[in-house]
This record gives C-alpha cells, structure tokens and sequence, in this order.
C-alpha cells in the first residue's frame, strides 16, 4: 500500500505562482507512475501531467508550457510548478501515483484558487 499527501495549495492571483508537492510513503518501491489530476467544481476529473520512472513526461494541453511536472531525487516526493495561473486553473489537485501508470493510489486533494 502507498499513502500520498499532497501540500501547497491555496490562494493566488491570476498570473502568479504556486508549488504542489506530493510526498508518498509505504511500498514506494512498487511506484513506476507518478501524476497530478484536478477537479473543478462541477466537472469530471482530468489529467494535467504524469511522470514516469525513467523519467518521462506528459502534459494536458491545457498546462503545457506552463506547468512542469519533477521528481526528487528518490520516489518519495513529487512537485508541480504551475506558472502563469489562470482562473480556469482553480480546482481540488490531486496527486496520484501506480505501478504502471497511475491511478493505483489517490491523495486527498489539495485546493488551489485562482482569483481574477
């Protein structure tokens, strides 16, 4: 069993800065996935980026160039720099992470506001 817990949600202008981070514990060494989905009020789930173990990546479209997806250095933690934030950007972010591709483990969400 994995636990992940994501921190650094909260208030921000549009066009500012903020810092997910997912830190995960457990049976870390069964994760090869890692990503971030968020949900707005009154819509479905969606992928904003993944990262696999060797490293590769993906983006929605939505966030491409302005959102990066890392890693540190060991499979404990994961980050989400979002730059350039947009009021559509306002959702509950959800860090997730599996054994192939992710979707195996779910955090509790983190909000993230962006005020116009």
């Amino acid at each position: 069993q994995v636990q992940l817990v994501e921190s650094g949600g909260g208030l921000v202008q549009a066009g500012g800065s903020l810092r997910l981070s997912c830190a995960a514990s457990g049976r870390i060494s069964s994760i090869n996935a890692m990503g971030w989905f968020r949900q707005a009020p009154g819509k479905q789930r969606e992928l904003v980026a993944t990262i696999q173990s060797g490293g590769s990546t993906k983006y929605a479209d939505s966030v491409k160039g302005r959102f990066t997806i890392s890693r540190g250095n060991t499979k404990t933690t994961m980050y989400l720099q979002m730059n350039s934030l947009k009021p559509e950007d306002t959702a509950v972010y959800y860090c997730t992470a599996g054994l192939i591709v992710t979707g195996d483990w779910w955090g509790q969400g983190t909000q993230v506001t962006v005020s116009s």
